[in-house]
């Protein structure tokens, strides 16, 4: 007899991690969702080895070990390498990277109740193609792409590791920005599909990552064809975007 699935969303009260938690609740899947926001399921920092540790244990008290576990969790950050303080990068890749990967393994490491078992990673295009802007959140998304590969080597066969990689997404994470300014409509204008991105095209790409049972290790861009140009608009001198670290619990990535 089958069972509903469960399912842990982490960033899973704003933005993308909210569009995917809305996808398993309309399947009919036990979901429980950690997050900083305080009308999160599970309150948790993800860069505090103890609170992820800690949430890891509610969990299971809340769901069976889950079947299909996203991380949308992230920060976004602007700035030039030459100019960013070091407590940034600390903070940059201590959640997109080191976060990312304590709850991972933290979830991994639960009893399997299943043949099959996916781990899913919000990534982003930034992993691979320049920005000069975001040279500490490219380095951040990249060192996740390699998490997600190794895991998916060192996890293999019972646990699917892979990542999604969206391109500009409209997200809380792009903050004040208009939506009909300079840059904004000029992302649009270089995606082949010709719009910005949305969490429900994130979730949607997520979802069917997670029912792919012969796939791992692979980072899969969901960006309407932003990243056929290569780089994108790399050296473009952009004014209007802020600088400095931006909270956020999705993926707002922004090439």
């Amino acid at each position: 007899m089958s069972r509903n699935r469960s399912a842990v969303v982490i960033g899973g009260a704003s933005g993308i991690g909210a569009a995917i938690t809305t996808r398993h609740k309309n399947a009919g899947d036990e979901v429980v969702v950690w997050d900083l926001a305080a009308d999160a399921d599970i309150v948790c920092d993800i860069t505090d080895p103890d609170q992820v540790a800690q949430a890891a244990e509610r969990t299971l008290s809340k769901i069976d070990p889950p079947d299909q576990v996203t991380i949308s969790a992230g920060v976004g950050h602007h700035g030039l390498l030459s100019d960013a303080p070091p407590d940034d990068w600390d903070r940059v890749v201590g959640v997109n990277a080191k976060g990312v990967w304590l709850a991972m393994r933290a979830l991994a490491s639960m009893p399997l109740t299943s043949d099959d078992r996916s781990i899913i990673a919000i990534s982003s295009v930034n992993s691979r193609l320049v920005d000069r802007a975001m040279g500490l959140y490219c380095a951040s998304k990249a060192a996740l792409d390699m998490i997600v590969r190794v895991a998916a080597c060192e996890w293999a066969p019972h646990i699917r590791v892979n990542a999604v990689a969206p391109g500009v997404t409209d997200t809380p994470m792009l903050g004040p920005v208009s939506r009909d300014g300079e840059w904004l409509t000029g992302v649009a204008s270089r995606t082949a599909l010709g719009r910005l991105g949305t969490p429900a095209d994130i979730a949607e790409a997520v979802m069917a990552l997670h029912s792919m049972t012969w796939a791992t290790g692979q980072i899969v861009d969901c960006d309407g064809g932003l990243s056929l140009h290569s780089p994108i608009n790399a050296f473009d001198h952009l004014p209007a975007r802020p600088t400095g670290t931006v909270r956020g619990t999705g993926s707002g990535v922004q090439p």
